[in-house]
């Protein structure tokens, strides 16, 4: 071998080291700048399911799915409620379990008018094996709320359309006299109080 082939076979050597010990921490700052989440692909599904029939959309505009409430109370159980995390799989557990048992089929398969029967089981609190029904339907009534009209940067309330729902201009830091008119509705701002580099995203 001669002394430049040498060099060659080393300079590869180093450049595919190089390369491989770049190519996890590049995957680990990736995943660190990704958000976590905490529910199951079809735990997720029936989340979405069931707060689809607390808010649907309409001709008036977007229902909960819609507005990212899913995404919202995802990334919070990952976080700020992790402590909730137990009670509210279980929970959601035995929204499918009543409702293959009571109408024969999984919560996410049923019409809109048996997963209405189903939640409003839960919210009269008749639902028997599972004592915290009335309970979990208010805890998810409220995260969906939050969810949809929560400032952007925490995961929910997409593309501000939980704001133009209500017509929420958004936060600002000045208000013109223009803008106290009641005649005249204030212009959408667009924006979080966080700026546009939202940890969780929308």
């Amino acid at each position: 071998m001669q002394p430049e082939d040498k060099d060659a076979l080393q300079i590869s050597r180093r450049t595919v080291i190089a390369s491989a010990t770049l190519v996890p921490v590049a995957a680990l700052t990736a995943a660190a700048q990704a958000p976590k989440t905490a529910l199951s692909a079809s735990e997720r599904q029936t989340l979405e399911a069931f707060i689809d029939r607390l808010v649907p959309k309409d001709e008036l505009g977007p229902g909960a799915v819609e507005c990212g409430a899913a995404n919202y109370i995802d990334l919070s159980l990952a976080d700020a409620l992790a402590g909730e995390k137990g009670n509210f799989v279980e929970g959601l557990a035995a929204v499918d379990a009543f409702a293959r048992k009571d109408h024969g089929g999984a919560f996410t398969g049923l019409t809109p008018e048996k997963r209405d029967e189903v939640l409003t089981a839960f919210e009269a609190g008749q639902v028997s094996g599972f004592a915290n029904a009335r309970a979990f339907f208010a805890r998810v009534r409220r995260l969906t709320l939050e969810g949809m009209f929560s400032d952007p940067y925490y995961g929910g309330n997409k593309n501000f359309a939980g704001w133009d729902l209500i017509r929420y201009p958004g936060a600002r830091l000045a208000v013109a006299p223009e803008d106290q008119k009641m005649s005249t509705p204030p212009k959408p701002l667009h924006q979080s109080a966080y700026g546009s580099n939202f940890n969780h995203g929308h």
